[in-house]
């Protein structure tokens, strides 16, 4: 499940997932960065992840479309909440793929440290 989520910040998507994401949930959060990026030109966004459990293929699928659309380009940060070394593990490795768009994994106690770096410049 993908849940947005106020922090504060006008050009934020943020983002709760638990449980499993599905094709739908994917959409929907998807659809909410492209509205973002169309009304403020550049997003960060803030995934925090509590219970995940998984991705349907098609949630992929559908992430990997928008991708190719729409591209990276109009986001400048990510900050990642989680207490798994493994989420960490991937953003470390996509930090070094997508390098104009700066990443950085917070401890979900870590909240507004991570809220702040999403506000910085």
């Amino acid at each position: 499940m993908l849940k947005l989520i106020d922090i504060g910040i006008d050009n934020a998507l943020a983002i709760q997932l638990s449980g499993k994401i599905t094709e739908s949930d994917m959409s929907m959060v998807l659809s909410a960065a492209k509205e973002k990026i169309e009304r403020y030109g550049s997003i960060v966004i803030l995934e925090k992840f509590d219970s995940f459990e998984g991705i349907e293929i098609a949630a992929i699928a559908e992430e990997f479309k928008y991708l190719f659309e729409v591209g990276m380009s109009n986001i400048s940060k990510v900050a990642i909440l989680t207490d798994k070394t493994w989420i960490e593990r991937i953003v470390s490795i996509e930090d070094k793929i997508f390098k104009s768009v700066e990443m950085k994994c917070f401890s979900l106690e870590e909240q507004a440290d991570a809220v702040e770096f999403l506000k910085g410049p």
